[in-house]
């Protein structure tokens, strides 16, 4: 994991994840134990995820910039200064 960050309604995740992991399986792993977690920790809060997901790749050059993003979620949405192809939850 390289960086984590969100908003109230969504979170982006930087990760790398080798070719042979299925990132469906992954990602079913990550909201199942999340979920799990937070919602045992006898708090009022319930952690719910939405039924989809949205992953976008990258190469290693571009890793910087997409941590950067990431890191900085509150920021590109109070700012409007958002990348679309990280944003997008429709398919073309």
């Amino acid at each position: 994991v390289h960086e984590i960050g969100g908003t109230d309604d969504h979170i982006h995740f930087a990760v790398t994840i080798p070719p042979t992991v299925l990132i469906s399986e992954w990602i079913g792993k990550l909201k199942g134990s999340s979920s799990h977690f937070i919602n045992h920790l006898g708090k009022d809060t319930l952690l719910y995820w939405q039924r989809g997901y949205g992953v976008v790749t990258f190469g290693t050059r571009n890793l910087p910039w997409v941590i950067e993003y990431v890191r900085n979620q509150r920021q590109h949405h109070a700012s409007g200064n958002l990348q679309l192809r990280m944003e997008r939850t429709e398919p073309d």
